[in-house]
């Protein structure tokens, strides 16, 4: 399915080679993806869990984003709202609008569920353009403070890995 296009991107449903793709990438900008979690995402689509959405830049796979049809954990877990995981644009895509328009289809694919979408956002200065989209898209922290590793931290505690699962979570109003 093909949710937005113009003529040098189009944001269309993930496909299996996308994966090679964003696992190589990745891989050279100094990540460490895993080639299972791209095929849990497809599993996860192809059963209908979640939209699992690929921007093309210029006939290339350029980012991604999954839309979960229900929040399955952190603060959301019980409201029935849509939450949007793992946005990525590839460095060397970024500042092309691409991140916008993949939200831009997150957004209206949530919007077919529910009232409100959420997400979680590293906090790690890596994240830190993401950070910045969501607050200019509208996104509001919960109030539930920082999480790590699915369960929010208590005041004082010591937190001893700045990693991908310590997170603020967002939320933001779609419609009235």
């Amino acid at each position: 399915m093909v949710y937005y296009e113009n003529e040098k991107l189009i944001i269309r449903n993930m496909e299996s080679a996308d994966a090679r793709v964003f696992t190589d990438e990745l891989t050279a900008q100094g990540w460490h993806p895993d080639m299972d979690d791209y095929k849990q995402r497809l599993n996860d689509q192809r059963d209908g869990k979640c939209a699992a959405l690929t921007a093309v830049f210029d006939g290339c796979p350029a980012g991604y984003v999954y839309v979960y049809l229900r929040a399955n954990d952190g603060p959301f877990k019980e409201t029935g709202w849509p939450i949007i995981v793992d946005f990525n644009v590839l460095r060397k895509y970024q500042r092309n609008g691409i991140g916008s328009k993949l939200m831009d289809a997150a957004e209206q694919i949530a919007g077919r569920y529910a009232d409100t979408v959420c997400l979680g956002v590293g906090l790690c200065a890596s994240y830190g353009a993401a950070q910045r989209m969501y607050v200019q898209r509208g996104y509001i922290p919960d109030g539930s403070g920082v999480w790590y590793q699915g369960k929010p931290c208590v005041q004082y505690e010591t937190v001893c890995t700045v990693d991908d699962d310590l997170l603020l979570f967002f939320s933001k109003k779609l419609r009235e």
